[in-house]
């Protein structure tokens, strides 16, 4: 049998018509499943690329290069970073055409259709070293596009309709009926573009900074982003302080603006009035502050007066009533000839001693010396026996030595330099004599020297104060402090 004859049965055969046809439908349905994959006995180039987010990318997506498919994503694998991020790695299958790609090469997903396909586009780079097959490329070489497709849709989410479609509406109600104005508006809006232009020359002027100051907003809006929660708050709680406005806008609201000016200008021509008087207040207050301050430490004195003159206080219509024949009396006894002049002799008096108090007093309210002189005058008669007192008199003697003051002398008493005269053994003679003691007088040191002078220097005369304060501490003085502190120690 002949080969002519061998295709002729094969043709004529059925069996084996339908055999064949089976086998091609089998190897094209193969092929086209695996077309996805890589057609089958095709040399390939394997890499990996490691992305934060596969954004919807499926296994089977393309993988293109300027537009132009060259191999497909074969499988997609979570991966977890150094740092504990998850992050999604890309199996890719590549044709040779493409091999090596550059070490540079950065990779970004992208739309393929508005229903959200996706494909990865590699941007080649200029390097001259190339992935090796089974190489990855870095995340930190991927350029995800700042706003995606989908992600511009997802913001059109319902409360954003409604908001759009109320502004829609409002827009509506505002235009219209109004087609004359916004024709008008338009023709202004010509003449405004016109004179415009040359601020828009300048504003586009490279020296302007225009760019710049976009850059500054992009940064700005970028700052405040963390805090976009807040902000929303902050702008729902200025909703609500306005419509707390709005409920009392009229008459409230409306009636302080419309009478503020008035009370603006009002104040504006009081206020230089009124500056002498608030500047002499706080003048007052500054020196008031100091009476304050010790009227907090005399309160309980004060109150103390206030518990005991309220009932003195309601005693006192009678006490009035006396007062008003006593005052009668002092008129009359002014009337009196005479009565004139002697108030006149006795300021005239009183001016004359003025200078012996002041000088005189100090003696007494700081020394005590008066009330030590009574005491002594009285003690005269304290001594005595039944015909009566007497005064208890010491007499001495200076002791001698050169100018001793037991008789004439041509100096005072001046004895020699050391403790005993070295020829008689005889205590040193110097005189120390005070005719005029500080009383702590006006003048003087604030010191009671009558009394409390020292021997002091031993070896040299002194006539007149001794070096040195003494103090103001005498007799008396001392007994009652000795007395008021052991009243404190027994009150304890």
């Amino acid at each position: 049998m002949n080969s002519r004859s061998a295709r002729a049965s094969l043709a004529s055969s059925p069996t084996a018509v339908g055999a064949i046809t089976v086998l091609v439908v089998v190897v094209a349905v193969f092929l086209a499943y695996n077309a996805n994959r890589g057609l089958p006995f095709v040399p390939t180039y394997k890499v990996s690329a490691a992305v934060p987010n596969a954004a919807n990318l499926v296994a089977g997506n393309d993988v293109r290069v300027a537009g132009v498919r060259v191999g497909t994503v074969t499988s997609i694998d979570p991966v977890q970073g150094q740092s504990g991020e998850t992050n999604a790695r890309l199996n890719l299958t590549l044709d040779k055409t493409v091999d090596p790609l550059p070490r540079d090469t950065t990779v970004t997903v992208r739309n393929q259709s508005t229903i959200g396909l996706k494909y990865l586009q590699l941007n080649l780079g200029r390097s001259t070293q190339g992935f090796q097959n089974g190489d990855r490329i870095p995340i930190s070489q991927d350029r995800p596009l700042p706003v995606d497709l989908d992600q511009l849709f997802n913001t059109f989410d319902e409360p954003t309709r409604e908001g759009v479609q109320t502004s829609l509406r409002g827009f509506g109600d505002a235009l219209a009926g109004r087609g004359g104005q916004l024709n008008g508006g338009l023709s202004a809006l010509g003449r405004a573009v016109a004179s415009a232009q040359p601020l828009v020359h300048n504003l586009a002027a490279p020296s302007t900074g225009l760019g710049r100051f976009f850059h500054s907003l992009e940064s700005l809006g970028s700052t405040v982003a963390p805090v976009a929660v807040q902000q929303a708050e902050l702008f729902e709680g200025l909703d609500a302080t306005f419509g707390a406005f709005a409920r009392v806008s009229r008459p409230f609201l409306q009636e302080s603006i419309s009478k503020g000016a008035p009370t603006e200008d009002a104040a504006i021509r009081s206020f230089p009035a009124l500056r002498p008087f608030l500047d002499h207040s706080a003048t007052f207050f500054t020196n008031l502050q100091p009476g304050v301050e010790a009227l907090a430490d005399s309160a309980p004195d004060y109150a103390a007066g206030i518990s005991l003159g309220v009932p003195a206080l309601r005693r006192s219509p009678v006490f009035s009533n006396q007062l008003l024949l006593t005052s009668e009396s002092i008129l009359g006894f002014q009337n009196t000839p005479g009565v004139t002049n002697g108030l006149a002799l006795l300021s005239d008096t009183n001016r004359a001693l003025d200078d012996p108090l002041a000088f005189i007093t100090p003696s007494q309210t700081v020394c005590n010396y008066l009330a030590l002189l009574f005491r002594n005058v009285a003690s005269l008669g304290a001594s005595g026996d039944g015909l009566g007192t007497w005064s208890k008199v010491v007499t001495f003697t200076a002791a001698p030595g050169p100018n001793d003051q037991s008789s004439p002398s041509s100096s005072p008493a001046n004895g020699p330099p050391t403790v005993r005269d070295p020829g008689s053994g005889l205590p040193a003679n110097y005189l120390h004599y005070n005719p005029y003691p500080n009383t702590a007088a006006p003048g003087q040191p604030r010191e009671c020297e009558a009394g409390n002078e020292p021997y002091n220097p031993p070896t040299q005369s002194v006539i007149g104060n001794p070096p040195g304060n003494q103090g103001t501490s005498t007799d008396e003085q001392q007994v009652k402090k000795k007395n008021k502190g052991k009243k404190k120690g027994g009150s304890k």
